[in-house]
Parts: structure tokens; sequence; C-alpha cells
């Protein structure tokens, strides 16, 4: 099974300042092994839950999973994908007098790419379903969802490369 290459260095935490002062940065590599360890690599980053920042949220994230070997169509399914969880964080977790915040957690494992979006809020339900949960599983190969009086996390996992058959398990719907 092939791996993801890995950076021949740690990585170390510099502050953006194209950020807003309000974000936190916390970047940091569990194992500097050679690529084909089993070493995991971790990134978590906290936003405000604006709209404004989802565009920020996009850039990042494609400059974090840029490394993993992933096709373009997989990294736009996987930006896709955590776009919409943070949308979702914008638009329902908190209140207009309490922006609150998101936070991604991405790490790798031997044969996934997963990525853990984080509120702390309360669901506030619009009065009609949505699309999102439907359109995240078409996006990656698994997605979780958990709320409780803490917030709501949403798991989505992503097959790597060589991982078991280029996308196995993916909820993918094509169209003519």
């Amino acid at each position: 099974m092939t791996q993801p290459a890995r950076p021949s260095a740690p990585i170390h935490a510099v502050p953006d300042p194209t950020v807003s002062s309000a974000a936190s940065t916390e970047v940091s590599l569990a194992g500097t092994s050679p690529a084909g360890s089993d070493a995991v690599e971790f990134v978590h980053r906290a936003w405000r839950a604006e709209a404004g920042e989802l565009g920020n949220i996009r850039r990042e994230l494609i400059a974090w999973i840029a490394p993993l070997g992933l096709s373009s169509e997989e990294v736009d399914d996987v930006v896709l994908a955590v776009d919409e969880a943070t949308a979702n964080v914008v638009e329902h977790a908190y209140g207009p007098d309490d922006p609150g915040s998101v936070e991604l957690t991405l790490w790798t494992e031997p044969d996934a790419l997963c990525i853990e979006i984080t509120d702390h809020g309360s669901w506030n339900p619009t009065e009609s379903a949505g699309r999102g949960i439907g359109l995240m599983q078409r996006m990656v190969g698994a997605v979780l969802i958990h709320v409780d009086d803490r917030g709501s996390k949403v798991l989505l996992r992503h097959p790597l490369p060589g991982a078991g058959g280029d996308g196995a398990g993916r909820h993918r719907v094509e169209g003519p």
C-alpha cells in the first residue's frame, strides 16, 4: 500500500497576517519519520463562525491536503464537503449576538484523510430541510455527525490514494 508523501521537516505554526487576529492556529506533527510510516499528521485551526471566513477556510484546507496525492477532483470533493459543514456552522450553530467559532481538526491515518468540523453552539434549524448531509455523503467516503449540549461535530473521512481501490466506499453519484 502506498502512503502519501510526508513533509521532510516538522510543520511550525506561523501567524498568518491575512487571517483575522481572533483566529487561533495550532499545528503539530506527531512524527517526522519517512514516508510509508504510520506517523499521524495533525492540524487544528479555529476561525470566527462568519460567512467572510469561509474563503479563508477553503484556501487553508487546500494547502493542507495538497501534499496527500489526491486528484484535483478529490480535492474539490473534500473542499466542498468541508465548505458545506462549515457553512452550516455559520448559518445554524450560533445566534446573531453570539458569533462563536468553527474549528477544523485534520489528521491522516494510514489509509484515510480525516477532518472534524466542530462548533460549540446549539443547533438553530431552518424551516426547510437542507441537502447538505446528502451532499457531504456524496463527496467523501464517510460522514458521521454528533450533536449534544456542547455543540456539534461532523467527521468526514476520505480514502487516500492507494488505500483499497481508489475511493472505495465513496457515496458519489455520477450523472449524465
